[in-house]
């Protein structure tokens, strides 16, 4: 099938690229030329794993294309994905819309036979109802149907979200797009893909409700965490003790710094703006987000006060400052919370992340930069985890314990087991787990 994907963000790029990938012609277009001719030269503009070598497959053999042209992208597709960014408004916290409106009134223009036009961005409730307005005012005669095909692709493992997906979900509210979307998605549904067929509006909800939840299990166990710490419970057993049940399920259940990214943040603020537009409130969502906001300053508390309540003049070494591991994504992240509040203390902070440092400039100042992960520690006063990448989860300790001022750490992702940091002689402080003392060596 011919497809056109509108935006080469993460979202567009990854969907064109593993749509090209199941055999489709695909057609990326985005309004940024200087992206349009890196991405045809085979530089990728973002870190998501096997993506890279994905694309450049692609490209050689010519399923996969890239322009700035609507009169080259548009015309005679089957189905045109609308995949521009929705970030929140600052005036009212509420899905900014305007770059997919104004996708929406240029590729009405250039429409020609019938095509489904497919919202893949997220987006509110009603939001494809406007689409399709826009689409009939700029081209009466246009032969179209609106979609809502909402991604759940999580960042560094996107491609198997793609490929493997737990489910496909399709809003569309007649049997002629359906019947499109369902051969654009066959390759995917010969492998059992579960398809769920519903109305445009209950797929927009689906998108929200889904991360609002996720963001609330997280919420939770943080704060279950914060009883463990209290009262001498392992916060990861009470994970595995809950999530063991079906009901429940293990996923999401890790204890941490909180939660950031691209979509969590937004969704959820964007959920509660339209629950209180339609007259529904949603409390629980509002008060895990006033919970996440309130995590991240509790978290810079207990740096400090594992460091002795005092950080003037003090150097932390700081592993990881991207939301998660594999991927360059700064937004929302933690680190950009905790560390201005510890510079604010009077730390002096000294950092490594594998992939996010040259998007973590654009964000955090007064930070020195390490080549490599040892490359914080030397006369640090204390290694704190901010992001638990896989290279962190297999430090020299002998090395660790050599280069810092105090053998301190602070972990705010659990990656180590406490008695084996006991062992290997450090104070370890990490998340609903009790403090871990060094034992004699």
């Amino acid at each position: 099938m011919k497809v056109t994907m509108i935006g080469t963000g993460y979202v567009g790029l990854v969907t064109g690229t593993c749509f090209a990938d199941l055999g489709h012609e695909v057609i990326c277009l985005d309004n940024d030329a200087k992206k349009v001719e890196r991405l045809k030269k085979g530089e990728i503009p973002i870190f998501e794993p096997g993506l890279e070598d994905m694309v450049q497959h692609n490209v050689r053999a010519k399923r996969l294309s890239f322009t700035t042209s609507y009169a080259d992208a548009i015309p005679g597709r089957d189905a045109v994905f609308i995949a521009v960014g929705t970030p929140t408004k600052e005036t009212d916290g509420s899905a900014d819309l305007s770059a997919v409106y104004a996708v929406a009134r240029e590729l009405a223009r250039h429409l020609t036979g019938y095509t489904v036009v497919v919202d893949k961005s997220t987006v509110p409730v009603g939001t494809g109802d406007e689409v399709e307005a826009i689409i009939r005012k700029e081209n009466p005669k246009a032969d179209f149907d609106v979609a809502s095909n909402p991604e759940f692709l999580r960042e560094g493992s996107a491609l198997d979200d793609f490929m493997k997906p737990d489910r496909v979900v399709i809003g569309a509210d007649a049997e002629r797009p359906r019947a499109v979307m369902q051969a654009l998605y066959r390759p995917l549904t010969m492998h059992e893909t579960p398809m769920i067929y519903t109305s445009r509006a209950t797929a927009e909800l689906t998108k929200y409700a889904a991360n609002a939840f996720l963001a609330t299990k997280v919420t939770f166990i943080n704060e279950i965490a914060d009883i463990c710490e209290r009262v001498g419970a392992d916060v990861q057993d009470v994970s595995r003790g809950i999530g063991l049940d079906s009901r429940i399920g293990s996923k999401f259940l890790q204890a941490g710094a909180g939660f950031g990214g691209s979509c969590f943040p937004k969704d959820t603020l964007a959920l509660t703006g339209t629950a209180r537009k339609v007259g529904s409130p949603t409390l629980i969502v509002e008060a895990v987000m006033e919970a996440n906001t309130e995590r991240k300053r509790r978290m810079a508390k207990k740096i400090i006060a594992a460091c002795g309540g005092d950080l003037k003049g003090k150097t932390l070494g700081v592993l990881g400052v991207t939301f998660k591991p594999n991927t360059d994504d700064m937004r929302d992240a933690p680190s950009l919370d905790i560390v201005p509040l510890l510079q604010e203390a009077g730390a002096k902070i000294r950092a490594y992340d594998p992939e996010g440092m040259e998007e973590a400039r654009k964000y955090l100042s007064g930070i020195e930069w390490a080549k490599d992960a040892y490359g914080v520690m030397p006369g640090a006063d204390a290694l704190l985890i901010l992001t638990e990448w896989n290279e962190f989860r297999v430090l020299d300790f002998d090395r660790i314990r050599s280069l810092l001022k105090a053998p301190l750490v602070i972990d705010l992702r659990n990656v180590y087991a406490p008695a084996e940091m006991a062992d290997a002689g450090f104070t370890y402080h990490s998340v609903g787990r009790e403090v871990a003392s060094p034992r004699k060596r």
